[in-house]
Formats: structure tokens, C-alpha cells, sequence
């Protein structure tokens, strides 16, 4: 079966996997991120980790048709140039060009949350719906929204960062420099800087603060969009489970109240769990060759 080579850019790891066409992953490797090296030592980090991966396909006889990647934000379009915020090493670092010219194959990229949103509409929680949110709660907060089956670009193809919607106006200092914002709120590093605890150590009182800030924040985007599911990823989330699950839904239907009498707002997990970061960037690549279904059917 065809595959692509995925690659996912996150700010504590980096992954890369072959992926085939229904979502399948193989020849996975990953990398923890060395935060202290400059643009070029993380560039070499993920040489390393694409070689890897490329070489064991090889070795299996497998051939990749093209790379697709999810990466934090903001980005430029096709990944042309990136400068995500948790990763300070790389500002308009070409990321496009240096990819194409390792692997000599076609390179498409985009958010890793809009990411996301494309394959949990094509294979996971969201499937069957035209309308919907997708996000990550992880060391950073992303989004990526779906509107009329089609997913959200904006003029820098940056739509959707819900992490730096306000939740709480005389709050901390965002890392973008606002006041307030649910990434400087609720996030993995705001946690750990807030609590002085990795969030897998969070008191069942963070849990409940952090899914009540993240419903507020999806209240924001629905009450806007009229959009009424949320679908949710990353190890912040996941992690805390059912408990952050129900304060994310109560604050949501408290603050949530202008959709038709048909709309329940709703969110939940992603269906992909810990996979959809490596299956979305995938779903990028699938969807640049043409061979992923309209999320509008």
C-alpha cells in the first residue's frame, strides 16, 4: 500500500512514521527536543529522525510518495518559512525548502492543530460533521477549525489559534505578549510555571481549573462560528481524562448559549488520541496528492 512519510513538529518532540491511506502508522521514530541548540542543531536533530525513518523503509522496500508535516505555529503557507513560539531557536526558519532539498520528494505542510482538524474529520471523532473545532492542550494550545467542510486558512494559513483567545483578562503574560491568554492560562508550561508541578503531578483543583478555561475558550469560538463540537488532543488533555472532559463541557454550556435549538455544544477527545499529530500531518500530504475524501461529503 502507498504511503507518505509524516513528520510532526511539536515543542518537546519531534516524530516522523510512514502512514498509509487509512491511517495506519509504521516506521515510527522520535526525538526529544534539545532546547538548547541553535536553528541549525535542531535542523540536524530532524535529519537524523527523517534518515531514520527513511532509511528503515528503504531497507523494507518501501517508498514514500511525499512528506507531509504539522508544525507549531505561526507558520507561513506551506511551511515556506516557521517561527514557532515554543521553539525561539527557529524564526522564519525555511523549513519547505530544507525538506525538499533532504528527501527530493514534495513537501506539503501546515499547522500541526489544523493539522488535526483535517484527519479528525477524515478518520476520527469528527467524522460525519461539516462544522467543528479541533484543538490541542499540550506544552502549547492550538486549533483548527472546519467550516462548511472546509478547513480554515486565514490570510497566513495561522487560523484558529485558540491559545491566544483571552480567558481571563488580568492574567499572565502570554509568551505572544497579550495578558490573559489560554495558552498562558492552561497550557503544559503555564501548569508547571503556575503550580511549580509537571501537569501529570496536577491536583484534581488544576484539573477542573484548566478544562473550565479551555471550555471559556470554546464558548469564544462557538458562539462566533456556530459550530457546536470540539474535538480535543495532547497530553495535557488526554492526561487529565474524564475529570477536565466534564469542566471543559460544564463551562461550555454555561457560556455557550446563542445556537439553535438543534446545537449541543459539545466536547470531547480526539478520536486519534496521541496518534492524530502524526496521522494529521499525513492527512496533509494525502490531501495535497489528492487522495483524501472532501470533508464535506
Amino acid at each position: 500500500m502507498d504511503t507518505v512519510l509524516a513528520v510532526d513538529l511539536g515543542a518537546t518532540k519531534f516524530a516522523a512514521a510512514l502512514v498509509d491511506e487509512t491511517g495506519a502508522i509504521s516506521r515510527r521514530h522520535l526525538v526529544k527536543v534539545d532546547h538548547d541548540a541553535d536553528a541549525e542543531g535542531l535542523w540536524g536533530q530532524l535529519v537524523d529522525l527523517v534518515d531514520d525513518v527513511r532509511g528503515a523503509a528503504i531497507e523494507a522496500g518501501e517508498h514514500p510518495l511525499a512528506v507531509g508535516i504539522g508544525a507549531a505555529g505561526p507558520i507561513s503557507p506551506n511551511l515556506e518559512r516557521v517561527s514557532p513560539i515554543n521553539l525561539p531557536a527557529w524564526r522564519d526558519f525555511p523549513l519547505h525548502e530544507r525538506m525538499s532539498e533532504l528527501t527530493g520528494l514534495q513537501v506539503n505542510g501546515d499547522g500541526d492543530t489544523k493539522a488535526i482538524a483535517l484527519v479528525e474529520g477524515w478518520l476520527g471523532a469528527a467524522r460525519g460533521h461539516t462544522n467543528f473545532l479541533a484543538m490541542v492542550v499540550s506544552t502549547g494550545i492550538g486549533g483548527g477549525i472546519v467550516l462548511d467542510g472546509r478547513l480554515l486558512d486565514g490570510a497566513s494559513c495561522n487560523a484558529g489559534h485558540i491559545g491566544h483567545v483571552i480567558v481571563v483578562p488580568d492574567g499572565r503574560t502570554c509568551t505572544c505578549g497579550a495578558t490573559g491568554c489560554l495558552e498562558a492560562e492552561a497550557s503544559g508550561w503555564a501548569i508547571q510555571e503556575i503550580t511549580g508541578l509537571s501537569p501529570v503531578d496536577a491536583t484534581p483543583a488544576i484539573i477542573e481549573r484548566t478544562g473550565r478555561l479551555v471550555g471559556r475558550g470554546v464558548a469564544s469560538v462557538m458562539n462566533l462560528l456556530e459550530v457546536d463540537l470540539a474535538v480535543v488532543a495532547g497530553s495535557v488533555a488526554l492526561g487529565f481524562g474524564q475529570p477536565f472532559f466534564d469542566a471543559a463541557q460544564a463551562e461550555l454550556e454555561s457560556n455557550c448559549r446563542l445556537g439553535s435549538a438543534t446545537m449541543k455544544p459539545t466536547i470531547i477527545p480526539a478520536g486519534l488520541g496521541g496518534e492524530a499529530p502524526l496521522v494529521g500531518a499525513a492527512a496533509v500530504a494525502w490531501r495535497a496528492l489528492g487522495r483524501l475524501p472532501d470533508l464535506a461529503d
